[in-house]
């Protein structure tokens, strides 16, 4: 490893995945110089985190000192998957001027959903005029009645975005009677639509507690580790902000690892139109990128079964990843996905003891139920106060060495019991994976392969028994099946993001009918249409593959569908490079109307000005707006942001071809590298550029 001059920055990147914490670290934006991979922790960040971090600054070159890191930043899927889980901490959110059908459509009272919901009198309307009086005294009533129960509040007004007075009237109620974060929906979204806003604010507060946890890791590992410098978080459309400003709005945080895998992709390729495929431990995300810029989704990002409105990229996502789990369903059809396992092979590597477990089941001739399934507690965590009597049970039975399922379960109903209890993050189960018939196949290494071949026989006896045949298939058959299932979904999910961005599509409908979902079959397993068409479906972009598992699937989908396939170098660590390689912006939208002919009303956060003429209604809003991106920026993390603003205008028709204003956005975003800990040097300025 080559010496380096030690007056330059060290920006250090890192990415907390579901099986996987990355870390790596950049000299002056440029070029990756050290990576590192630990265990991921979810039980408690630090231990991976620290892992990762550790590992990276041991490989530090001659004349670097872990002093010269100037910036960290996180990309994490922590949010994401608190979403996705229902894993939420208990708040309370305060509806102000939502009637029955308002708080229906928001969803916060739906099964599943959790948190209190208190109804307020007050609220808006469209033109930013009061509708009702705030009713104060109810607002103190629930802040005294829940305050004790709940661990963050959340506000959202009925045309809050018009006129904003009623939530920042509840927000410093709320604060004077409790420290507890208080979450105002109009700061989260400029968008109508009060009841989506609501539950946007909800799930903010829903995850305040998560993202401090990880902030809280994060930093007890750096100050361990003497590095003092900026700690910036993945936002869900690619761009960072503070930590700080994360705590207060964690949603935005949603979907942040894909995001950090598309910028890490044009980073590393200095492509600007692409397809790029993240493919990690649990599932595999798609994302278009055009002119340098992600796609972003119109409606908001969607979580699970969350449409929130927050920007986050476009992406579309399948459960399937190296760590997917693989099993027969009750038609004895070889299954793979969407729930998550250890690989059996990274079990016994943690586990060795676990290795004569598996060679005991692989030389059955009769296997218990679940045989390839292994399941033990995670360390320092403590089971939840409202476990079932039958979670309870199989909770007892677990140890802290791994056991085969079926003795902790006991039954179906058990192991169900032991799925929410790895669901809950108090256990992890480990199963045969793609990760496992990889290592047999020889197509990948680092873990006990000795370990997957024994689980790929039990399989193999698992589906002789179930089909009542004289002999299994080959342990190396079955594998081959799962690498053929990895490659066919792999290329029906890249197929179907392409053609969601197709405009003809889009226009026309689906439209292709049986022959077209036949087109599509017969491409993703690499076969002719038939004997005389040669027809099939291709990508016309180039194909970006990043994450730990590609080069193992990748080079045959990108063959099956005829497209340039470029899976870079680091390209295992993308999306920690992706989280330090982004930039700050914040957009800001101002909103120009005509409530009443020739007054043309600005909606300014600091209060509503009314003009008898557009065009200084127009100035006012392209002044505000960039004034209020700028200060987000820098309030953000960016150093020397620029702003681009711009307008655009609904024009009403009236008479004979006469027309008026009848509305108008005037958008600005401010844009700009995080400011280091120490000024950047000459290399980093021109780099930034």
């Amino acid at each position: 490893m080559t010496a380096m001059n030690s007056t330059q920055d060290l920006w250090l990147g890192l990415d907390t995945g579901g099986t996987f914490t990355d870390a790596v670290l950049l000299a002056d934006g440029r070029s990756v110089i050290a990576s590192a991979k630990a265990l991921t922790t979810p039980w408690n960040l630090a231990i991976g985190i620290g892992e990762a971090i550790r590992t990276v600054l041991d490989l530090l070159p001659a004349g670097a000192e872990r002093e010269d890191v100037s910036l960290v930043s996180v990309s994490t899927t922590l949010a994401t998957n608190a979403v996705v889980e229902n894993r939420f901490s208990p708040v309370c959110t305060l509806l102000i001027g939502f009637d029955d059908a308002m708080v229906e459509r928001s969803g916060l009272q739906r099964p599943g959903s959790g948190g209190l919901v208190v109804r307020v009198q007050g609220g808006h309307i469209a033109t930013g005029e009061e509708s009702s009086p705030l009713d104060e005294t109810a607002v103190m009533r629930a802040v005294a009645e829940h305050e004790a129960r709940v661990e963050a509040f959340a506000v959202a007004a009925n045309f809050s975005v018009r006129n904003p007075a009623h939530e920042l009237r509840v927000r410093k109620l709320i604060r004077a009677t409790t420290p507890k974060p208080v979450t105002c929906a109009h700061e989260l979204s400029s968008k109508l639509d009060a009841p989506r806003r609501a539950l946007t604010a909800a799930l903010n507060a829903r995850l305040t507690p998560q993202i401090r946890h990880l902030i809280e890791a994060l930093s007890q590992v750096l100050a361990e580790e003497s590095i003092d410098a900026p700690l910036m978080i993945v936002k869900g459309d690619g761009s960072l902000m503070k930590a700080e400003i994360a705590l207060e709005y964690p949603v935005e945080t949603v979907l942040s690892g894909p995001a950090a895998s598309v910028v890490g992709a044009g980073f590393l390729t200095g492509l600007d139109d692409f397809v790029v495929a993240d493919m990690g431990g649990t599932t595999t995300d798609i994302a278009v990128v055009c002119g340098g810029r992600p796609v972003i989704s119109g409606e908001g990002a969607l979580v699970g079964a969350w449409r929130t409105m927050v920007e986050a990229v476009d992406v579309r996502t399948s459960g399937l990843g190296g760590d997917s789990e693989v099993q027969f369903d009750r038609q004895h059809r070889l299954c793979v996905g969407p729930r998550k396992a250890m690989p059996l092979s990274l079990l016994a590597h943690s586990f060795p003891a676990a290795l004569a477990q598996l060679k005991a089941l692989a030389e059955l001739a009769r296997l218990p139920a679940h045989p390839a399934h292994f399941a033990f507690r995670n360390p320092d965590r403590t089971p939840l106060k409202h476990l079932s009597t039958l979670e309870r049970r199989v909770w007892d039975a677990l140890g802290l060495q791994p056991r085969q399922a079926s003795e902790v379960a006991g039954s179906g109903s058990g192991m169900e019991a032991l799925r929410r209890l790895a669901d809950a993050g108090l256990a992890t189960v480990a199963a045969f994976t793609p990760s496992d018939a990889m290592h047999v196949l020889d197509r990948q290494s680092g873990w006990c392969r000795e370990a997957a071949e024994y689980g790929a026989r039990i399989l193999a006896t698992e589906e002789r028994n179930a089909r009542a045949a004289r002999a299994a298939v080959s342990p190396q058959a079955i594998c081959e099946r799962i690498y053929e299932h990895v490659v066919c979904e792999t290329g029906r999910v890249l197929l179907a993001a392409a053609l969601a961005h197709d405009p003809g599509v889009q226009k026309h409908g689906r439209g292709w009918g049986e022959l077209g979902d036949r087109l599509i079959e017969e491409t993703v397993a690499g076969r002719p249409l038939s004997k005389l068409l040669q027809a099939k479906l291709g990508l016309a972009r180039p194909l970006v593959a990043i994450g730990a598992p590609v080069s193992a699937y990748y080079p045959e989908v990108a063959r099956r569908l005829d497209a340039s396939l470029f899976i870079p170098t680091h390209a295992a660590v993308c999306n920690a490079i992706g989280a330090v390689a982004g930039v700050v912006s914040q957009t800001v939208e101002i909103l120009v109307n005509q409530p009443t002919f020739k007054v043309f009303r600005v909606h300014d956060p600091a209060g509503s000005h009314d003009y008898p003429d557009p065009e200084p209604a127009l100035e006012h809003a392209r002044r505000i707006s960039r004034e209020l991106a700028l200060a987000a920026a820098r309030r953000a993390g960016a150093a020397d942001p620029h702003v681009e603003t711009s307008v655009s205008e609904k024009l009403a028709l009236v008479g004979a071809g006469g027309d008026y204003l009848a509305e108008a956005v005037a958008r600005s975003t401010a844009t700009g590298r995080p400011r280091p800990s120490r000024p950047a040097g000459p290399a980093v300025a021109a780099h930034i550029g």
